[in-house]
């Protein structure tokens, strides 16, 4: 039975870069070595950095005066290396789910930190709208999309301030405009790579601007300094997404990636949006193009686990939503196929006859 992928993380990668990967792991490069084993000083391994390096600089179309980092520690560490760099006195943070959350209790540990809007009330239902960026903050920082309550900033903001951006699950879905942010970071493990590695894109011009002592490792300048080989970096990752940059291009790029996630995600939607059992749980505005959550209507609430079992026992492997919103989220990042999609609309159908 063919399995379909829908984990939010980690997540799905192309088949050919599990492949790829694997092969490095077996004999990397033909040297007679494991990928796990080289040097990462060595001519071999400085190779894929930088190559990896350049392709997102091509395929984000990052403009001069930006640093592209691989660091270990995933985007929690972030958290508190963005305060840690940026925060003099104040930050200001829109909440909009779990992590932006938590990344707002990170910032308070180092200045007064201003909630500008929060979606809570609403259990995370939407993306608040209208908010007032304070122009006295060091920065401002956003969480671009929710995994865990599908909903996101399909924009980049203008901001009066160094926009800074938590793109852990929608890096590389659809294009931006990278001139906006000062920061973008996220974890690897949704969009590009297996879990172990945080991806850094940073302005270079907003550092060195704190009067605070930051530690060596903590320090964004030491890894700009060193070209992300201060300490040794997550080697099998790196590669792993280096395959998933290569896959990226030679699949049109991120503006041809952007147009089958709609196509993916409007199939999905619509089929929720008229299915007799089904209902969405994210204001349609802010759905994510990444992240589907779905629950049952009310009258049929007691099938829930039942669906949940069908669809696995149908091969719709990581569908269960996360704890705090219940249902089901199926997750479409770049690698799932439209194959995929149709085949979990075709075991919702299913269920609704049975049912």
């Amino acid at each position: 039975m063919k399995k379909h992928n829908f984990s939010a993380g980690p997540s799905i990668l192309a088949h050919e870069v599990i492949e790829k990967t694997a092969q490095a792991v077996l004999d990397f490069n033909g040297s007679g070595l494991s990928i796990l084993e080289i040097s990462h000083r060595s001519k071999d391994f400085e190779a894929v950095i930088e190559e990896a390096r350049q392709l997102f600089i091509e395929l984000l179309e990052i403009p001069e005066g930006y640093s592209v980092l691989f660091l270990g520690g995933g985007a929690s560490m972030q958290f508190c290396m963005v305060p840690f760099n940026l925060m003099e006195k104040k930050a200001a943070y829109l909440t909009t789910g779990v992590w932006a959350s938590k990344a707002m209790k990170e910032a308070k540990g180092f200045g007064e930190v201003v909630e500008v809007a929060s979606s809570k009330d609403a259990n995370y239902t939407f993306i608040p709208k209208d908010f007032v960026i304070p122009t006295d903050a060091d920065y401002f920082h956003i969480t671009t999309n929710n995994t865990i309550y599908g909903t996101e900033l399909h924009t980049d903001l203008d901001s009066p301030v160094p926009l800074i951006a938590d793109m852990s699950s929608d890096i590389f879905s659809r294009p931006i405009d990278i001139s906006k942010y000062g920061i973008i970071y996220g974890g690897a493990q949704k969009n590009l790579a297996p879990a172990g590695l945080a991806f850094v894109i940073i302005k270079n011009d907003i550092l060195g601007k704190v009067s605070r002592y930051i530690p060596t490792m903590l320090n964004y300048q030491t890894h700009i300094n060193e070209a992300s080989m201060f300490n040794t970096p997550p080697v099998l990752p790196i590669y792993s997404a280096l395959e998933t940059l290569r896959w990226m291009k030679a699949n049109g790029g991120v503006a041809e990636l952007n147009k089958r996630n709609i196509v993916k995600a409007e199939l999905l939607y619509n089929a929720i949006d008229n299915s007799k059992m089904f209902v969405g749980t994210a204001v349609k505005e802010d759905r994510s193009i990444m992240n589907v959550c779905f629950v049952m209507k009310p009258e049929y609430k007691e099938f829930e686990s039942e669906f949940l079992k069908f669809a696995t026992a149908a091969g719709m492997d990581g569908i269960k939503g996360h704890r705090s919103v219940g249902g089901y989220r199926a997750s479409i990042y770049n690698a799932m196929p439209i194959e995929s999609v149709q085949a979990l609309i075709d075991c919702m159908n299913e269920f609704e006859k049975q049912h």
